[in-house]
């Protein structure tokens, strides 16, 4: 009786056309021989792969699935991965890029087989020449020679290189966990260089500024909407977010426990906060205080003159029935009114930077700023704001000369 060939055992045969073939046996279904081929242009680079995969077999590992491509991979990560874990306006982003840029360039290429050269030439050409890297057309990225073919390029605009870094970013996550489970032998977007970016220039408030703003607005319903963005830092979505369950007006302290976002459909959500330590508790100063107080009597005022029409939400910033502002509205008006105080035209998101500003002139320290603002590293909080840092070179020298002058 013939023996079975035994599992992980190997074979190298050279084909008719002169290319050759192996085939790694991984197991028994039904009684019958489950193999799996390779194929090269030469026997050498065949028997390299025999190699790995039987390495692989031996520790356990599962073999690459060489048809699955990344397009393939990519649409159940998202699902399976991605939608769970995400925050639905980020998941809505990662699907859009990802179907608008990674899959049209790399999605018909073999998982298995992508290369850190392909990642790269593709991240280049998205932000030099406007030129996106395609690979060729379904049927010819399944062929058996060693090399993998080289991309072509097809005109496309040029990407930023912050959104370049965003795509980088991206990909290398999703084929984290493709790395996990054994279906790529290595994250290939780890190997790739990222684009070099300027980051985009802050223009803070100054003091100043943010004091005329504030006069200019007082008595507004939405005053402590941006009297709490420039003194306490919060994020849009995180005041759209704050509850009253969540202030202690008495202890002067706030909590960060949920912000405001929209789903894939653009429904208003509730979400969890951006990062673990984006979950915080923050001291009011005693002018936001004030603030607040003032702008619950009024909101209770208008909560009676919209009778049975009120949404009662629990909401600190809703509008005139107890609904969630909107957030794009929000900065509408933020616009109109520094307009009508002749002030510099800012984003919502810079009255967050002004509060940083203001905290680092008069001398917090960078960690104490970290944890108000709710980042996730320190170094964030250093490398977006350490241009603003007054005075750090000449006061570092002063400080070294008394150490060393005797």
């Amino acid at each position: 009786m013939a023996r079975r060939r035994g599992r992980g055992e190997g074979s190298i045969a050279q084909r008719a056309d002169g290319t050759w073939q192996g085939a790694v046996t991984i197991g028994y279904k039904d009684g019958k021989r489950q193999r799996k081929f390779y194929f090269g242009a030469t026997r050498g680079a065949v028997s390299e792969k025999l190699k790995v995969a039987l390495r692989d077999l031996q520790q356990g590992k599962p073999l690459p699935n060489e048809r699955r491509t990344v397009a393939q991979f990519l649409d159940a990560w998202l699902k399976d991965v991605a939608k769970p874990r995400l925050r639905p306006s980020t998941y809505e982003s990662y699907e859009r890029m990802i179907r608008l840029h990674i899959i049209p360039a790399l999605g018909r290429l073999p998982l298995a087989k992508l290369a850190p050269q392909t990642v790269q030439a593709w991240l280049n050409a998205q932000q030099s020449s406007g030129r996106v890297v395609q690979p060729a057309k379904e049927g010819a990225a399944a062929v058996e020679p060693d090399q993998e073919q080289a991309p072509a390029v097809e005109p496309m605009r040029t990407l930023s290189p912050r959104t370049v870094q965003y795509l980088r970013a991206i990909l290398r996550t999703a084929l984290r966990s493709a790395e996990k489970w054994g279906m790529v032998a290595r994250n290939v977007a780890m190997l790739t260089d990222a684009p070099r970016s300027q980051r985009r220039e802050i223009h803070p408030l100054t003091p100043d500024q943010a004091r005329a703003f504030l006069v200019s607005i007082a008595g507004h319903r939405l005053y402590a909407v941006f009297a709490v963005a420039i003194a306490c830092g919060l994020r849009r979505g995180e005041i759209l977010g704050l509850r009253w369950s969540d202030v202690d007006l008495d202890a002067s302290r706030l909590r960060v426990e949920q912000a405001m976002s929209r789903d894939e459909d653009g429904k208003r959500v509730f979400v969890e906060p951006k990062s673990e330590r984006s979950r915080r508790t923050i001291a009011v100063p005693s002018v936001i205080v004030d603030a607040l107080k003032a702008h619950r009597k009024g909101q209770l005022e208008e909560r009676l003159v919209a009778g049975g029409q009120w949404r009662d939400n629990g909401l600190v910033f809703t509008n005139r029935t107890g609904g969630p502002l909107d957030e794009w509205k929000l900065g509408d008006q933020l616009h109109a009114m520094l307009k009508a105080a002749e002030l510099p035209r800012v984003r919502f998101h810079d009255l967050r930077h002004s509060c940083a500003s203001f905290l680092l002139a008069q001398g917090v320290a960078p960690r104490a700023i970290m944890e108000i603002l709710g980042h996730s590293q320190i170094s964030l909080t250093l490398d977006t704001y350490s241009h603003l840092m007054p005075g750090g070179h000449e006061e570092a020298a002063h400080k070294m000369d008394q150490l060393l002058r005797r």
